[in-house]
């Protein structure tokens, strides 16, 4: 994986309107600007951003709807066009090109899906762009909606295997119970890797600006989910002056909800999960010099398959009598690897037609044993 500190930014719909009912041009504007100097600072971020719904009620001026999918799936495909220019002229302000993604539960619960917008997650970002992710509202069905994008952000921070998730909302963090209602609130500034206290559960409360679906439990169930794959996490308000800035120098903001694992040892728990599978590569005596000097696995170092396994899947490696190298996640699925067997990497893109990189596994998605 690359060596730039990855940074997932999830913007509630309350601060992007700052409170209000409207789009805020100012605050989006403010929030581009701290992005871009993320960006000028070499961070990789992506934006998981809400207000599609909100944008879309502007823009047909507030009209009374019936409850239900359809209509929130109506506004959304209206706004979502909307809310996308609006990125993309304030980004254009600081010279950043930013990207949309559009997901729903099914694109990352299948293999395929979820390699796809992995791989074009992290092909935007080797090329400097922002990618501003949001759920398919406009096609997405009850059984295959994650429902908020708290919840989304979690996952995209697990996809790209980012190094923090910033949650952005209107509270200044989490508090030890709801402080509208309780005056003796206090704000919780960190949380540990420790499994979440039945009382830390009880403290979330919901959002204060009824623009949003999600409130503090769905952040804290965000939160429970990207730390156990070695995600730091923090919740603080939007709103507070330069605060992607300060979070990324360190300051105390918010609350931070530190990880499980680091992220090379939930890399290495996913990978493992599949080391009991039958699946084989035969790999020759140059590919395991290769492996153990931090190399990745090359079409030219395989000599044959065992077993009927797809892109994705964990795959043993194996050598030719036998002994077990390694477990990966394989590029190339059983029938495209076969035709590559031997062959240079130069030469995959003639004999597949496509390419999904040069490495039959790339060592970051490599386990030795």
């Amino acid at each position: 994986m690359t060596s730039q500190q990855r940074i997932v930014i999830k913007i509630g719909t309350s601060t992007l309107t700052a409170g209000s009912k409207k789009l805020n041009p100012a605050q989006m504007v403010d929030l581009a600007r701290q992005c871009a100097s993320l960006h000028a600072q070499k961070y990789q971020v992506v934006l998981v951003s809400s207000g599609a719904m909100a944008a879309g009620r502007e823009e047909l001026g507030y009209p009374t709807l019936p409850k239900g999918v359809p209509a929130k799936q109506m506004l959304a495909a209206v706004g979502q066009p909307r809310l996308m220019a609006m990125y993309e002229q304030y980004f254009g302000i600081y010279k950043v090109h930013v990207a949309q993604v559009l997901l729903t539960r099914a694109d990352l619960a299948d293999r395929h899906g979820y390699l796809n917008a992995r791989a074009t997650l992290e092909a935007l970002l080797d090329q400097g762009i922002i990618p501003i992710v949001n759920e398919n509202d406009t096609i997405a069905t009850e059984e295959i909606r994650i429902g908020d994008n708290d919840n989304l952000s979690a996952q995209v921070a697990n996809l790209i295997e980012a190094d923090l998730l910033i949650l952005l909302t209107d509270q200044d963090g989490l508090y030890t119970c709801d402080p509208r209602s309780n005056k003796n609130a206090k704000l919780i500034a960190e949380v540990g890797p420790e499994p979440f206290s039945k009382e830390l559960w009880q403290s979330a409360g919901g959002s204060d600006s009824g623009l949003g679906i999600g409130g503090m439990m769905t952040k804290l169930q965000a939160a429970d989910l990207a730390r156990h794959g070695g995600t730091e996490v923090i919740i603080a308000r939007g709103s507070v002056e330069n605060i992607l800035m300060r979070l990324t120098n360190g300051e105390t903001s918010g609350t931070k909800l530190l990880p499980v694992v680091n992220k090379l040892e939930g890399r290495k728990r996913r990978i493992l999960s599949g080391s009991h599978t039958k699946n084989e590569i035969v790999i020759d005596a140059g590919a395991v010099q290769a492996l153990s000097r931090g190399g990745s696995l090359l079409p030219a170092g395989v000599t044959h398959i065992n077993g009927n396994f797809e892109r994705g899947d964990a795959v043993k490696l194996v050598t030719s009598d036998k002994k077990s190298v390694a477990v990966g996640l394989t590029n190339y699925g059983t029938a495209d690897l076969q035709k590559l067997c031997g062959k240079q990497s130069a030469e995959i893109e003639t004999i597949l037609g496509f390419t999904f990189g040069d490495e039959a596994i790339h060592r970051d998605h490599m386990v030795l044993l």
